[in-house]
């Protein structure tokens, strides 16, 4: 709205300036950062004041960019401050102290002979007046260098603050905290495992193999392109069993040396075959991509636990046996009782 008046004013001013012209007192020039003297670059407020003016009172601002020299740079054109407001108790209008100015910058050392300031004032009555405030004086100055002393320095590097234990704690109590989450979860996983091996070494190897074997039940896994899985699940567990039965490393043997080994043991010769048999074809199964029937496949399951079962039933009437031959005669108790007998009292 103030820049739609001033453009419509500024068309008139030549009329207005027929009419009333007021010479005014009160431009002021202040420094937006007090200093003792003024810099190149430095901004500088240039306005005036005017007290009392009545709410029927409307100002129109001259553009003034235009006046100033080269050096001189308007970095903020007109603005108006309303400072106090004055209510008259006998007419209930308003009277308001305002403060307009602009904002200018010298970028070169000198003296500046500021233009007037003035603004159009229109009352209630539609009178039009022309105030002109004193202008101002600048000096502006730079800043002296002895040439005589002055010695040029490189450029400072960034001023680099001592660390203070107050910024490293955090970090600390973060690294502890961390490493206390670390050393819990290796902790559960290292006693989860020590679980997993107390359970697996305490439990007989033929609970063992039947437990892996019932894996494998069922006639998903007889597709062609699941056989692999089937056949090296089952020998696997039939492996791990016949190195605990029978103490050979069968995990690492091939299936020539497993059955070379167990030839001549307590394994009928039927069961031997089947064993054999079941091996060769899983051993074709893996590494020649043989395809078994359906017929085959069903053999596979039972054949396994048969062995696991008729093997361990074998180990369980050998140990009877060995606890058999080695329990004391019903004699001993009796001599022990007679040489006793010369220890008790009569």
């Amino acid at each position: 709205m103030r820049k739609s008046l001033i453009i419509i004013l500024l068309a008139a001013l030549p009329m207005v300036l027929k009419g009333q012209t007021v010479e005014v007192e009160g431009s002021y020039l202040r420094q937006l950062q007090e200093r003792d003297s003024v810099l190149i670059a430095d901004q500088l407020q240039y306005g005036f004041r005017l007290d009392g003016v009545p709410d029927t009172t409307s100002l129109a601002f001259p553009k003034i960019e235009d006046q100033f020299m080269e050096n001189m740079v308007t970095v903020r054109s007109w603005h108006v401050d309303t400072l106090r407001t004055h209510k008259v108790k006998s007419s209930g209008r308003k009277l308001y102290d305002i403060d307009s100015y602009i904002v200018i910058a010298p970028f070169e050392a000198g003296e500046y002979h500021l233009p007037r300031l003035s603004v159009l004032r229109a009352g209630a009555s539609g009178k039009v007046d022309t105030l002109l405030f004193n202008p101002q004086v600048l000096d502006v100055t730079t800043i002296q260098i002895d040439t005589t002393t002055f010695v040029p320095h490189d450029i400072k590097g960034q001023i680099k603050y001592p660390v203070t234990f107050g910024e490293i704690l955090p970090y600390l109590f973060g690294f502890w905290a961390l490493a206390l989450a670390i050393a819990a979860i290796v902790s559960l996983i290292i006693i989860h495992r020590r679980k997993e091996e107390e359970i697996r070494f305490s439990e007989p190897a033929h609970i063992t193999a039947l437990r892996k074997l019932d894996k494998y039940r069922g006639d998903k896994f007889w597709e062609p392109e699941k056989q692999k899985v089937f056949y090296s699940g089952v020998t696997d567990a039939l492996r791990e069993y016949i190195s605990k039965r029978y103490g050979i490393g069968a995990m690492e043997m091939t299936t020539a040396e497993i059955f070379s080994d167990l030839k001549g043991s307590d394994i009928p010769e039927e069961l031997y075959n089947e064993m054999k048999d079941l091996f060769e074809r899983a051993d074709f199964v893996k590494f020649a991509k043989f395809v078994a029937s359906k017929e085959e496949n069903a053999t596979v399951l039972p054949q396994a636990v048969r062995f696991v079962t008729s093997t361990y039933q074998t180990e369980v009437e050998e140990e009877a046996e060995d606890q058999k031959d080695t329990a004391p005669s019903e004699e001993k108790p009796e001599r022990r009782k007679e040489n006793n007998e010369d220890y008790m009292p009569k």
